[in-house]
């Protein structure tokens, strides 16, 4: 399963890992954006009501993500799609509760002078929802990625055939190979780091008018 064609791909594409945190966060900043623009048109202090499934949401959330691998192996019989499958769930939750929060934290006072210049739905989205939405938009991403990161750890782990570092980890804890394996924890360790760092950076990158 191949992402693109170039040199950053031939790279992502050689680590498991780093190509179920690619296709993860792309499909994540997808459903920012569709939550963000479903509920710029709801009124404050209605949007769980007005989107219709705050109560699957409060059911769904709770759900472990690891309780969630029987199923992905009978959808997805590809172990890279079954822990995908499992990280988006995860992250998913992350980002669309920051969302949430951030579209009803839309000043009212804005609300009501966008309302009396009379801007469209769109324009309203534009300008006053997503500049309010996004810091708390990015602040999801932020914190899925260590979602998505122990997830997909975890996933290799126990689904394996990935040759990613949860499989190389199993592999080094059944040979006895304990100096190597611990390595391996605390190169997951570091890469928990940088992802960290990338995400802050982002997040620096995009709020810089914030």
């Amino acid at each position: 399963m191949m992402i693109a064609s170039g040199p950053v791909s031939g790279f992502v594409n050689r680590h498991p890992t780093v190509k179920m945190l690619a296709l993860s966060f792309l499909l994540l900043i997808g459903m920012t954006l569709i939550a963000d623009g479903f509920g710029a048109h709801v009124p404050r202090g209605y949007i769980y009501a007005a989107i219709g499934f705050s109560i699957l949401v409060e059911f769904l959330r709770p759900i472990p993500s690891v309780a969630l691998l029987p199923l992905a192996i009978v959808l997805f019989s590809a172990p890279v799609r079954s822990i995908l499958l499992l990280v988006v769930y995860a992250s998913f939750w992350q980002v669309l509760i920051q969302v949430l929060h951030g579209v009803t934290d839309v000043d009212p006072v804005a609300r009501e002078t966008a309302a009396s210049y009379r801007l469209g739905r769109w324009r309203q989205a534009r300008y006053l929802v997503w500049p309010t939405t996004l810091p708390y938009a990015m602040t999801g991403i932020r914190l899925a990625a260590s979602v998505a990161l122990v997830l997909t750890i975890t996933g290799e782990l126990l689904i394996g055939g990935t040759k990613g570092i949860g499989e190389q980890i199993a592999v080094a804890q059944s040979s006895i190979a304990v100096p190597s394996m611990y390595a391996l924890i605390v190169v997951s360790g570091l890469r928990g780091l940088a992802a960290n760092l990338l995400t802050r950076r982002a997040e620096r990158v995009v709020l810089a008018w914030h």
